[in-house]
């Protein structure tokens, strides 16, 4: 834009300057022509472009009142051509309006183009006015904006290529360390044991520079979380290995208890009433810490790793089997019970997805209150077994419903415990579907309490 303007201002000078030999000469009248000159015509006295360029404009306005304005034609000197050709009677006035004070300005004068003129006064009170055309210099400036137009679009799509290429290949150790993350946000941190492989390449950590320094504490932060995932896994074994073996030790003596607890109870000699009493309730806290000890040996093999016995079971017979027991052990419950007419077949240990249905039936049973309506549902979806176990009673209250699945996990005392809840009933069912890949979950609210688990299909 700079440019283009000064270049204006350098044209118009030049053509103020030849604007300026213009008038000169037309102040000069023109000299007498010779008659009989081939090809020449004699031009009009008033005329003041004799000798000027082509496309020079001259008027004349004389004290009388007479104008006359004319253009120097394009090729005055053919034999046939007009020497001159008269402004349109409709632009005259704005040459009129010129005053004549020897200042050069612009005048459009519409089907002839942009005119740069100047009027003078004559001695003789008659107002001379010379004009050139713009269109020379109008038409440079426009060829150089084009030019300059073209040049600088050029040159940004060039730039803005090398820009972004620069930028792209700038920011790609960025990328490499983004990926690095991402491959750590990926691996499954919560539980189990964890190897953190992944770590910034030596090319991304130079302290020397701002990416390196990203990526030299980035394999310092990995290096940290490691160690902490290798001491909790550490800690876990340690605790998963003292409960399993505390588990196995105490069922001898437990089993011892409830051996003599039985004899005694079964013992023909009259023993005390209060005697009598201590023992029963010895011989069923015997069996209660049995089964607590039983559940807590099968949540540290499940957390060994220890591998599941995959082979076809008849979950609905097992479905089957587990409503009746329920039914048994709750008859003040109402116990529904749909399966389809064909046996449904999964792989998996028998044993334990007894308990899996067990434990489900028995948190229906004891965390809701006489006469809940329970209803367990076994179909196929697909690629999968859906097992559905609801209950129409009180539900999960909102803020213990995302923990029901860990261990020791403890529902409001709304949800009764009358019989004795060890808070690892859940969990059990958790670890099992787990290792037989399947999922479980849960959707409770007031009125409406259902576990859902999903079994691969065979």
């Amino acid at each position: 834009m700079v440019t283009e303007f000064a270049l204006r201002e350098f044209l118009i000078g030049q053509l103020d300057s030849r604007l300026s030999q213009a008038t000169d000469r037309g102040r000069r009248p023109p000299p007498e022509i010779r008659p009989g000159w081939p090809g020449q015509k004699p031009a009009p006295p008033a005329l003041r472009v004799f000798g000027q360029g082509v496309g020079t404009l001259a008027m004349q306005a004389g004290t009388d009142g007479t104008v006359q304005a004319e253009v120097l034609a394009p090729d005055p000197h053919h034999i046939d051509a007009r020497p001159t050709r008269q402004v349109p009677v409709g632009e005259v006035p704005k040459l009129l309006a010129v005053p004549p004070d020897g200042r050069k300005q612009n005048v459009d004068l519409g089907p002839l183009g942009e005119y740069r003129v100047v009027a003078n006064r004559m001695p003789d009170g008659t107002v001379v006015l010379i004009g050139l055309p713009m269109e020379d210099v109008s038409g440079t400036l426009l060829q150089l904006g084009l030019i300059f137009g073209g040049v600088a679009l050029g040159g940004l799509v060039v730039v803005g290529a090398a820009g972004a290429f620069t930028v792209r290949r700038t920011l790609r150790p960025l990328d490499r360390l983004a990926d690095t993350a991402t491959r750590v946000a990926e691996l499954p941190l919560d539980r189990g044991e964890v190897a953190l492989p992944v770590r910034v390449s030596d090319v991304d950590t130079d302290p020397g520079t701002e990416v390196g320094k990203v990526g030299f504490a980035l394999n310092r932060m990995l290096g940290h979380i490691a160690n902490a995932l290798h001491a909790r896994q550490a800690s876990e074994s340690r605790v998963r290995q003292f409960v399993a073996d505390a588990s196995h030790e105490l069922r001898t003596p437990l089993a011892a208890i409830r051996g003599y607890a039985e004899l005694t109870r079964r013992s023909a000699e009259t023993v005390p009433p209060d005697v009598a009493f201590a023992m029963s309730r010895v011989e069923s806290e015997s069996a209660r810490m049995t089964t607590l000890v039983e559940d807590l040996l099968l949540l540290a093999r499940l957390d060994s790793g220890r591998a599941v016995v995959h082979e076809p079971t008849d979950l609905s017979r097992l479905v089957a089997d587990a409503v009746a027991d329920a039914h048994v052990a709750g008859p003040d419950h109402r116990w529904l019970l749909d399966v389809p007419a064909e046996p449904i077949t999964v792989l998996g240990d028998g044993d334990q997805l007894h308990q899996v249905l067990i434990n489900l039936l028995n948190n229906a049973r004891t965390h809701t209150p006489p006469g809940t309506e329970v209803a367990t549902a076994l179909s196929v979806e697909g690629v999968a077994v859906v097992l559905v176990v609801a209950d129409n009673g009180p539900g999960i209250p909102t803020e213990v419903l995302p923990g029901v699945f860990e261990r020791f996990a403890r529902g409001d005392t709304s949800r009764s415990r009358a019989a004795g809840s060890t808070g690892l009933g859940l969990a059990i069912v958790a670890a099992v579907v787990a290792a037989h890949r399947g999922t479980v979950g849960v959707r409770s609210e007031p009125g409406r309490t259902e576990f859902t688990v999903t079994f691969p299909a065979p």
